[in-house]
């Protein structure tokens, strides 16, 4: 999934880093508070695409011997650095702003600029959102809304974008609708009034990845497909008995740690039972290859 992660991120940057000019232009001729909230937005989601280019960048690094399950969690780390940045500087500044507008109020004369910006942003937003859906719906299972889906998902990089551009879209649509009304109504308020609304989306958004990011940093066990998968095989094997509930755990989106005790055949051999045991990490390892790394134990005692 890490090609489709880049491709991701990839639109999602060069997406934003037009729509934050074209924002700030527009903030610039028209003194909107709101396109200035929308501005920093698109600027700081500019710099968490980079920030998530760099997690799974690193994330790639071999083993060592000061790590040696890899370096998987990196994206995990840096989407939740994301959020946090989310947070600080997109909610936190389009609330301040917000604010700022509402202590001096200025009616917008001339809204031209900003109904031509927030079109094209949310045409450019529309496609970036199109190419993380589209890269995140190719690991997801299909009977799973949306939602369901991030929440079970281990694929970090994916699904921050996927929210970053949510938010985008939800924070265009209300800075359109507040200008419009602002101009409209004559009401200069409802601008600032917009930036504040605009803030609190991202505080919301920000929370939500932060919940899921620190989820994957503490460590969450595999799917439910995987475990699945991983029952069919032990129980396919006429050697093994019986078995302890598989322990899993995600080092990347794409690199599971398991580990598995299980109870083998009472008229095994030493030499039977070690060979059984080394199938079965092959096996495992073949046929779910998102397992990198499988310990298989067993609690027989053994006779040569």
């Amino acid at each position: 999934m890490a090609g489709g992660s880049k491709i991701a991120i990839y639109g999602a940057i060069g997406a934003n880093t037009l729509i934050a000019i074209s924002k700030f232009t527009a903030s610039f001729f028209t003194g909107s508070s709101a396109m200035m909230a929308e501005g920093i937005h698109s600027l700081v989601d500019t710099g968490n695409g980079l920030l998530l280019l760099l997690g799974i960048k690193r994330s790639k690094q071999e083993p060592d011997e000061m790590h040696p399950f890899g370096y998987g969690k990196e994206v995990y780390f840096w989407s939740f650095v994301v959020s946090i940045l989310i947070f600080a500087l997109g909610g936190g500044f389009a609330i301040y702003e917000g604010i700022h507008a509402l202590q001096d109020p200025h009616v917008i004369e001339d809204p031209t600029w900003n109904y031509v910006v927030l079109g094209a942003a949310i045409i450019f937003e529309g496609t970036a959102l199109y190419l993380a859906l589209k890269t995140f719906n190719k690991s997801r299972t299909k009977k799973t809304n949306l939602i369901n889906s991030i929440v079970k998902s281990k694929d970090s990089a994916t699904f921050a974008v996927i929210i970053e551009d949510t938010a985008a879209l939800a924070g265009l649509l209300v800075a359109l609708f507040g200008i419009f009304l602002s101009q409209q109504l004559q009401n200069p308020y409802l601008d600032g009034a917009s930036s504040i609304l605009i803030g609190l989306i991202l505080l919301l958004v920000a929370t939500f990845l932060a919940r899921e990011s620190k989820g994957l940093l503490l460590g969450e066990s595999a799917s439910a497909d995987v475990m699945v998968s991983l029952e069919k095989i032990l129980k396919r094997n006429i050697n093994i008995k019986d078995w302890a509930v598989p322990q899993t755990m995600h080092f990347g989106p794409e690199n599971i740690f398991a580990v598995i005790e299980i109870d083998l055949a009472d008229d095994l051999k030493l030499l039977q039972a070690e060979q059984t045991m080394e199938s079965l990490r092959l096996e495992i390892k073949n046929k779910i290859p998102q397992i990198r790394q499988v310990v298989i134990q067993t609690s027989n005692d053994i006779d040569e």
